[in-house]
């Protein structure tokens, strides 16, 4: 790739940064319209959940193998071709006339995001090779995915109030359209020297994984949990699992290199990521609900009651960067357990009449919460990895994320469910209690995970599988070269 002028330079990192506003936005501006998509798609609870976790699920199966089809075929080529998908795939959703339909779409959405993140990622560190402006670059790429989550119930509770559901996808489209243009503009083609080799058993296994305990999870409640149906799909997935596991151990280019997991930081930041974001999906997923079905607000007002949490998020992410860069990612790991603990825990009682003030209070210290936590997950993910494999190591933690969500969203909706019998008005608050209390303990994990990943103990895992790590066996990830 030529080295590019400052001002190109920024106008990449715009670009890509546009793109990753639109993909992460869609993870929570649907939240505060899933009423009225209930309503007009009449929708049972199931539904919304499939809504959300179309969408998180083949996200989280495909980001892996976008990245490597990049690195073989181009990654402004990759890059573009996702826009467009993801853009074609957002005008389907505001045309759904079913709920089939949408979730379809929704999956559609998922293709083209999957090639814009890691792409995008690629790009920006072949881009930007100075370290301390690559250094700089990467913590705006971080700053805008908590900022644009935390900005979704605020953008999606407008667009539903003004005009309707439909129109949180009609946002995606004028922004797909420009950064497809500034890419074929600005953005220069590159490839990897030696990209990864393609590997479509361990894919195929691993959406196989994530597909069927989602269903299992989502479809519980209404099969039954004994049921042949829902029994069958629990099997399937652990097969799965260890087929995945005993496959990619012999693989010499694998999907998911195992010997990462060796790595103390690693497997915990995997799992902090899981723990997280399910916290932020599944509060996201009943605080929406119990704001228009419970205490009958308008989208308009159920999204501005989520604004001091947007607020403390968009203060504290590009804080929580510093704070990584100078202490490390311990403390912002402990603060943000402690916050998603703190807040939630009022939920645990949660009634119609339960006081704003309360809701305000818990709202402002789970948005400090999510704001430390994004960035010391990437940073404690590649801590200790050959700095040949910081980007695959970084691809896994994003897979782990979305991951989190898909698994939020439908352990607390199906948590919801089983307990809910009635009227949605007046037996969600209490039907949510176990929801709630499912959220806490997420947040527990992420503040009992960061402790452990984070001490002299882990780090010599990290050095040891490093060590075992080396680059002959494992493929170099587009951003080193």
């Amino acid at each position: 790739m030529p080295e590019l002028d400052r001002r190109r330079r920024m106008l990449v990192l715009a670009t890509c940064c546009m793109s990753l506003l639109i993909v992460s936005l869609d993870n929570t501006i649907v939240n505060v319209a899933l009423p009225s998509i209930r309503r007009d798609l009449h929708a049972p609870m199931s539904g919304l959940q499939w809504t959300i976790d179309a969408y998180t699920l083949v996200l989280a199966s495909l980001l892996i193998l976008a990245g490597s089809t990049a690195d073989r075929v181009g990654r402004r080529r990759t890059f573009q071709t996702g826009l467009v998908i993801f853009t074609i795939g957002s005008l389907l959703c505001s045309l759904a006339p079913s709920l089939g339909w949408l979730v379809t779409a929704r999956m559609v959405q998922a293709v083209g995001g999957s090639m814009l993140n890691p792409v995008a990622m690629s790009i920006i560190t072949n881009t930007f090779t100075e370290p301390k402006e690559r250094a700089r670059a990467i913590g705006v790429w971080g700053s805008v995915v908590g900022i644009s989550m935390a900005l979704g119930p605020v953008v999606g509770g407008v667009l539903v109030a003004a005009l309707d559901w439909r129109s949180i996808f009609w946002i995606n489209i004028p922004v797909g359209l420009l950064a497809l243009v500034l890419t074929a503009r600005f953005v220069p083609e590159s490839r990897a020297g030696h990209p990864r080799r393609v590997d479509p058993v361990g894919q195929v296994l691993v959406l196989t994984v994530l597909a069927s305990l989602t269903y299992a999870i989502i479809e519980g409640p209404n099969a039954g949990w004994s049921s042949a149906e829902i029994i069958g799909f629990f099997a399937l997935a652990a097969a799965a699992l260890v087929v995945l596991l005993r496959y990619e151990a012999r693989r010499d280019e694998p999907l998911l290199d195992l010997r990462f997991f060796r790595s103390a930081p690693f497997s915990g930041a995997t799992l902090i990521a899981v723990s997280g974001f399910g916290a932020m999906s599944g509060f996201l997923f009943l605080n929406t609900l119990y704001l228009q079905e419970v205490r009958g607000l308008s989208a308009l007002h159920a999204g501005l009651y989520t604004v001091p949490m947007a607020a403390m998020t968009v203060v504290f992410a590009p804080l929580a960067g510093r704070l990584v860069g100078s202490r490390g990612p311990r403390l912002p790991l402990l603060l943000a357990g402690a916050a998603i603990v703190v807040s939630i825990l009022p939920f645990t009682w949660l009634t119609a009449d339960t006081p704003v003030s309360w809701l305000i209070a818990s709202y402002i210290v789970f948005g400090f919460g999510f704001g430390m936590l994004n960035v010391p997950i990437t940073n404690t993910a590649v801590s200790g990895m050959p700095r040949s494999q910081a980007g695959v190591a970084a691809a896994i933690a994003s897979t782990s994320r979305q991951v989190g969500q898909s698994l939020g969203v439908a352990v607390v909706g199906s948590a919801v469910t089983a307990g809910f019998r009635g009227d949605m008005a007046t037996r969600f608050a209490q039907a949510s209690h176990l929801g709630w209390w499912i959220v806490v303990g997420c947040g527990v994990a992420v503040f009992a995970l960061g402790a452990i990943t984070t001490n002299r103990w882990a780090r010599r895992t990290a050095e040891d599988a490093a060590a075992r790590i080396t680059p002959a066996r494992s493929a170099t990830p587009a951003g080193t070269r």
